[in-house]
């Protein structure tokens, strides 16, 4: 069904590839985007050649045809973005983080609210990846009992000559974890069953890159929720010699079994991604994901036609991020990165 059409408005993180082939697959017609850079512009153009190139955003956020909008943007413009398109009367689906400041996610809530437009975040960490959706299928079936806590390590490669320079700058792209951490605070609250949590601690530093100062390149935080406690690790530490971007793991303690996710690589030998590792009253034994099906897309575009949240509850969008910015503000109290 192509009724639903999209556009993309800054593409500078490689997400919004993700972002637009999980509506495409879904079947949204993709018909415009705008970029400032012309190279990212050039590569992103060839691979969605069906897509226009507009030279001023204006002509996607008037366009009455077109429902909703992507952003991949730097970070700190994502809001700005978001907030243009739903007061145009266009739904958002945003790379994470979708805001950098408080600031930003109370006017994101208001205009939300005001217009009445669905604001979404892809967590790709989540929604992208088979074995996460795999687990919480398991769950949701009483496989490993009532969750109680959550450990969720988010390792990611720096390669220092790919990145452009404004991911290394703090008020760009937000801290280590309003960034890469986010993925973890929605996946805690999802596996939770929780609208909203607690962070109870966080850190972060700048431990190997002394010549990269606006670069944190670890944080972690506890966490913590009626009935379940967590903690969250992210970092860029990745070794050259893993053969991908990074070991990104996450273990779901129940009361009656737990699981552990190996999401893109197992460093014991078994190949391909998505490994799901459970032991239950059933005993051990490991669960092959990359065959399970992923309903974000086809659930979003739904939540489109119908004003419906099956997607995403809007509160729980909302405060994964009001739980990241938390944690980087706790964080960051008596550090250089201080506001």
């Amino acid at each position: 069904m192509t009724d639903i059409k999209f556009a993309a408005i800054g593409i500078n993180h490689a997400h919004i590839y993700g972002q637009v082939d999980c509506l495409k697959d879904a079947g949204a017609q993709f018909v415009a985007f705008h970029a400032v850079e012309d190279d990212l512009a050039a590569a992103f153009g060839a691979k969605y050649p069906e897509a226009r190139r507009v030279g001023d955003p204006r002509a996607i956020l008037e366009d009455a045809s077109i429902a909703v909008v992507l952003t991949s943007a730097i970070p700190a413009d994502r809001a700005a973005i978001s907030i243009a398109a739903m007061q145009h009367g266009k739904d958002v689906l945003t790379d994470k983080p979708g805001m950098t400041t408080f600031a930003q996610l109370d006017e994101i809530r208001r205009v939300q609210k005001e217009t009445g437009r669905i604001y979404s975040v892809l967590y790709s960490e989540h929604f992208e990846v088979r074995a996460t959706v795999e687990a919480g299928n398991l769950i949701a079936q009483g496989a490993i009992g009532k969750v109680i806590n959550t450990v969720g390590l988010g390792p990611h490669s720096l390669r220092l000559n790919n990145r452009p320079d404004w991911f290394f700058e703090r008020q760009r792209y937000g801290g280590i974890l309003c960034d890469i951490a986010s993925h973890q605070f929605e996946q805690f609250l999802f596996f939770s069953n929780a609208m909203d949590g607690e962070v109870v601690s966080a850190t972060v530093a700048n431990r190997g890159h002394p010549e990269k100062p606006g670069l944190q390149d670890v944080g972690d935080a506890h966490v913590r929720a009626e009935g379940t406690s967590g903690y969250i690790r992210v970092d860029w530490f990745t070794p050259t010699g893993l053969p991908t971007w990074g070991d990104g793991r996450l273990t779901i303690l129940g009361t009656e079994g737990y699981i552990e996710l190996r999401k893109y690589i197992d460093i014991a030998g078994k190949p391909g991604t998505d490994h799901l590792f459970i032991v239950n009253r059933d005993g051990p034994r490991h669960i092959d994901c990359s065959q399970v099906d992923r309903p974000f897309g086809r659930q979003f575009l739904n939540d489109v036609r119908d004003r419906t949240e099956t997607a995403m509850p809007q509160e729980r969008a909302f405060n994964a991020m009001k739980m990241a910015l938390t944690a980087q503000q706790l964080a960051e109290r008596g550090t250089e990165w201080a506001q």
